[in-house]
């Protein structure tokens, strides 16, 4: 082929290995051959798992058969999803027990279209951390920077990383309070935060039933909305341009306290989007100051992982990473009726932040406050426990409200490390927001702001 299939977007790929113009095991060498151990994405890298998978899609292919638009794709997974035959940590030091390689829905949906899975992801220790950090394996390396080791972002630290290398065109992390979003916005990927309850969490290793969603992050905001179809069935428009689009500005809350060059590449993605015929108007998200004050107390999602430590894995209480361990014992002393009132007001709250989005196709803020930090500057746990609820910030309020959320790449900053965007939607609307961001993201190709390493054909 004249172009190298991995610059290709999904779309263009799939279309490719049904057409048999690539197969699936000449894609596959193409992944592998980008692997970069240093970059230590995966804490399980299946070379012969994943040659078995490409076999096989290209035998169905061969055969005519086309289970579904991810066949043949080089997909990774986060190390808290369950994947029959390949181990699970969860970040831990061991593995958890066979029970939890039982495959859940979203997973079994993806196995049905034959992709091929390289391996599993890191993780922070049960998913409970915003910067990527691991006691107990070493981190990820952001790839945006190959002479500073920096924050990938967490916990689906090794998913951004994955995509970066070139090894997975698709990655499977997960969203409780940024876990996606923030590691896309880190590396200069994109991120996809489901509402809670679209995709099942069974057959995921919990962190917050009450607030744990499955997401993906892509290479381009079009090669999410191409996988979104895939494993939703829900369909995405494509929208021909900004005009009308109304779009409302978070600057309350969302926008404080930003890093150096974070405000600089906020403003150039706003003129673009004025300039390409988007309304922009301010709107404050309701409560987003008071949700964030709760998470700040400890919110619920420290609780509800101790319950399930408590209850499942009591053994893995004793070498939990001290970094977890002191968030969840300072939640300890909780008591019911706090936990059952925080549940309550996040409810309350949701409701009138989904009546307040009416007003707009979506609401737009920076993903994080701050870009990926160097791990030198959250060494010590007094600066850990700060950059970790910044990076945090934004992402969670949007998880607590009970919405749907992208992050999405538009420029650099000061240091040269990627900004994200962050697009909010209403519960449900991720078909709107898809369609929003895939114009937004041509829009700022064509202003030069960022180009993603997949085509937008």
């Amino acid at each position: 082929m004249s172009k190298n299939p991995i610059t290709k977007s999904l779309y263009a790929l799939a279309a490719d290995l049904a057409a048999r113009r690539i197969t699936a095991q000449e894609l596959l060498a193409q992944s592998q051959a980008a692997h970069d151990p240093a970059l230590n994405a995966y804490i399980h890298w299946a070379p012969d798992f994943a040659r078995r998978q490409a076999e096989a899609a290209d035998a169905a292919f061969a055969a005519g058969i086309v289970t579904g638009p991810l066949q043949g794709i080089p997909t990774s997974v986060k190390d808290i999803y369950g994947v029959a035959g390949l181990p699970v940590f969860a970040g831990s030091p061991r593995e958890l027990p066979k029970s939890w390689q039982r495959e859940g829905p979203v997973v079994q949906r993806l196995r049905k279209q034959l992709p091929v899975i390289l391996g599993k992801t890191h993780t922070v220790e049960f998913a409970f951390g915003g910067l990527g950090a691991n006691a107990h394996w070493p981190v990820p390396w952001n790839p945006r920077d190959r002479k500073t080791h920096r924050a990938p972002g967490g916990s689906s630290s090794g998913a951004g990383v994955s995509l970066v290398e070139g090894t997975a065109l698709l990655a499977f992390g997960t969203d409780t309070a940024g876990s996606v979003r923030i590691p896309a916005s880190f590396t200069g990927t994109v991120g996809l935060k489901t509402t809670w309850g679209r995709w099942s969490a069974d057959g995921i290793v919990p962190l917050s039933p009450s607030l744990d969603t499955a997401g993906i992050l892509t290479r381009s905001v079009a090669d999410a909305a191409f996988a979104f179809s895939a494993l939703d069935g829900a369909e995405v428009s494509r929208l021909d341009g900004l005009a009308g689009c109304r779009v409302g500005v978070g600057k309350d809350f969302f926008f404080d306290d930003l890093g150096p060059g974070v405000g600089a590449a906020l403003d150039g993605a706003l003129a673009a989007l004025t300039k390409g015929g988007a309304r922009l108007t301010d709107l404050a998200l309701p409560h987003a100051k008071e949700v964030y004050e709760i998470y700040f107390r400890g919110g619920i999602v420290a609780p509800e992982l101790i319950q399930f430590l408590n209850r499942q894995l009591p053994d893995w209480l004793e070498t939990l990473d001290p970094k977890v361990k002191r968030r969840i014992d300072a939640a300890r002393g909780l008591e019911a009726w706090e936990y059952i009132d925080r549940k309550a007001t996040y409810a309350a709250f949701g409701r009138q932040a989904a009546e307040a989005l009416k007003a707009v196709d979506v609401l737009v803020s920076p993903t994080t406050p701050i870009t990926a930090p160097a791990l030198t500057e959250f060494a010590e746990d007094e600066s850990y426990g700060k950059l970790n609820m910044r990076a945090l910030k934004n992402t969670a309020v949007v998880s607590f409200l009970g919405l749907c959320a992208l992050s999405l790449p538009i420029g650099h900053d000061a240091a040269g490390m990627p900004v994200g965007l962050q697009l909010i939607a209403r519960p449900m609307d991720e078909p709107k927001l898809l369609a929003v961001a895939a114009a937004f993201e041509r829009t700022f190709a064509q202003a030069g702001l960022w180009t993603p390493t997949a085509s937008l054909d």
